[in-house]
C-alpha cells in the first residue's frame, strides 16, 4: 500500500464522503431551514433525507454500469456538475418543493462519486490490498460524518444557512479540479463492457444470485443504513434527551471520528491476520452489541449514549471496508455494476432504518437503539455462513 500516493487516497476519500458531507452539514441547520420555509421540522427533516437517500439509491443502478460503459472519468465529472447545480438550486430555494429538487440533483451527483470512488479503487487492486486501501480511505473520510455538523453549525451561525450550498458548490468544484489532476481514468478502453440494456439486467441478476456478492453486500448495507438512522436520529437525541446546543451537537460527532480511525486502522490488519468473513462477523456483533447496550444503559445518561455509540461506530467501521472488499473483489470486470448494486443496497437499507429510527414508537432513543442492534443482528446472519467461494475471495 505504500505504492498508493496520499493525495490519489485522498481524493478518492473526498469522492466517497461527499454524499454523508452534503447531508451531515446540515442537521444542526434543520431546524432554521424549516422556520425560513414554513415547514414543520420532522417533515422536512423526513423528506430532506428521504428524498436523497431514494435518489441515490436508484442514480447509483445507473451511474455503475455506465461507467463500465464508457469509463469512469466523464461520468464523475458529470456528477460533480449536477451535484454543483443542486447545491445551487438548494441555496437559492424559497420553497420546499424547490429545495426538494435541489437535493434529487445533489444526489445523482453523489451517486456517481461515490460508485465510482469505490470502482477506482477496484481498478487499481484487489483482495487484501483493496481491503487495506478501503480501510485507510474510511479513516480518511470518517472526517465528513465526523465533523460536518460542526462545521455546519458555524457556518450557519456566521453567514445563514444558505452559506451552507455555497461551500458545498465550492466543495463539488475543488473535487471535480482534483480529480482531474490526481485521478483521472482508471478503466482502461480495453476493460470496458458495452452492453445493452437486457445485459445489464441480467448482470444485476446474476450479482443478485452470487453469495460472493450477496452475503458481504448485504452485511454492509445493513451496517451502513443503520449509520445513517445514527446520522438522523442522534441530533434529535442529543438535543432533546440531553439538552445540547447545535456546536454541542457537532462536537459529540467531531469526537466520534476517532473512534473510526481505530477501526479504519485496524480491520485491514486483522483481515490479514484473521480473514476478511472472521473481521466482518465480530464487527457485526460488536455493532449490535452497541445497540443493546443503548437499549439497556438509557438510564446511565450520556456516558452510557457515548459508550454505545463507541461500541457500535468501532463495529461499523471494521464491517464496511472488510464488506466492500469482500462484495467486489471477485468482480474485476464489472466493478462499477457490482458498486452501484453494493450502494443502492446500502442506501435503500438507510432510507429504511431512518424511517424506523424515526417513526418506532416510544423514546428517540430507544427507537435508535433497536435499529443499530437490528442492523447489527442483520449484519451478522449475512456473515454467518462462509460458503467456500466467499472464503476464498478474503
Amino acid at each position: 500500500m505504500s505504492a498508493v500516493p496520499l493525495r490519489w487516497l485522498l481524493t478518492l476519500a473526498a469522492l466517497s464522503a461527499l454524499a454523508t458531507l452534503s447531508t451531515n452539514i446540515l442537521l444542526p441547520s434543520l431546524p432554521v431551514i424549516a422556520q425560513a420555509l414554513g415547514g414543520d421540522e420532522a417533515a422536512l427533516t423526513a423528506s430532506v433525507l428521504g428524498v436523497f437517500l431514494a435518489v441515490f439509491a436508484f442514480a447509483q443502478l445507473i451511474v455503475g454500469p455506465l461507467s463500465d460503459r464508457i469509463g469512469r472519468r466523464p461520468v464523475v465529472l458529470g456528477g460533480l456538475v449536477v451535484f454543483v447545480i443542486g447545491s445551487a438550486v438548494c441555496g437559492v430555494a424559497g420553497t420546499l418543493p424547490w429545495l426538494l429538487a435541489g437535493r434529487a440533483l445533489q444526489a445523482i451527483g453523489v451517486a456517481a462519486a461515490s460508485v465510482l470512488a469505490r470502482a477506482a479503487a477496484r481498478d487499481r487492486f484487489e483482495g487484501p490490498q483493496l481491503a487495506a486501501l478501503l480501510g485507510r480511505i474510511m479513516v480518511v473520510m470518517a472526517a465528513a460524518p465526523g465533523f460536518s455538523p460542526l462545521l455546519g453549525g458555524l457556518v450557519q451561525a456566521a453567514w445563514g444557512w444558505r452559506a451552507l450550498f455555497a461551500a458545498l458548490v465550492l466543495a463539488g468544484l475543488a473535487l471535480a479540479a482534483a480529480y482531474i489532476g490526481i485521478v483521472g481514468e482508471t478503466l482502461p478502453v480495453e476493460r470496458r463492457r458495452h452492453q445493452p440494456a437486457g445485459a445489464l439486467a441480467r448482470g444485476y441478476v446474476v450479482l443478485l444470485g452470487d453469495a460472493r456478492f450477496m452475503r458481504p453486500a448485504l452485511a454492509t448495507a445493513a451496517i451502513l443504513g443503520a449509520l445513517f438512522a445514527f446520522f438522523g436520529t442522534a441530533p434529535l437525541v442529543l438535543a432533546r434527551d440531553f439538552g445540547f446546543s447545535a456546536l454541542q451537537v457537532g462536537l459529540f460527532f467531531a469526537t466520534s471520528v476517532f473512534v473510526v480511525f481505530a477501526a479504519g486502522q485496524t480491520a485491514p490488519r486483522w483481515a490479514a491476520r484473521w480473514g476478511g468473513p472472521t473481521v466482518l462477523r465480530l464487527g457485526a456483533a460488536l455493532a449490535m452489541l452497541g445497540g443493546l447496550v443503548m437499549l439497556a444503559g438509557g438510564a446511565a445518561g450520556l456516558a452510557g449514549f457515548g459508550l454505545a455509540v463507541a461500541i457500535f461506530l468501532f463495529g461499523m467501521g471494521l464491517v464496511s471496508p472488510t464488506g466492500t472488499a469482500l462484495a467486489l473483489t471477485p468482480f474485476a470486470s464489472q466493478a462499477g455494476q457490482a458498486s452501484a448494486l453494493l450502494g443502492f443496497l446500502q442506501m435503500a437499507a438507510a432510507a429504511c432504518m431512518t424511517t424506523a429510527a424515526a417513526t418506532l414508537p416510544g423514546a428517540r432513543m430507544a427507537a435508535l437503539a433497536l435499529v443499530l442492534a437490528g442492523g447489527g443482528l442483520l449484519a451478522l446472519l449475512s456473515g454467518a455462513a462462509r460458503p467456500a467461494a466467499v472464503a476464498r475471495a478474503s
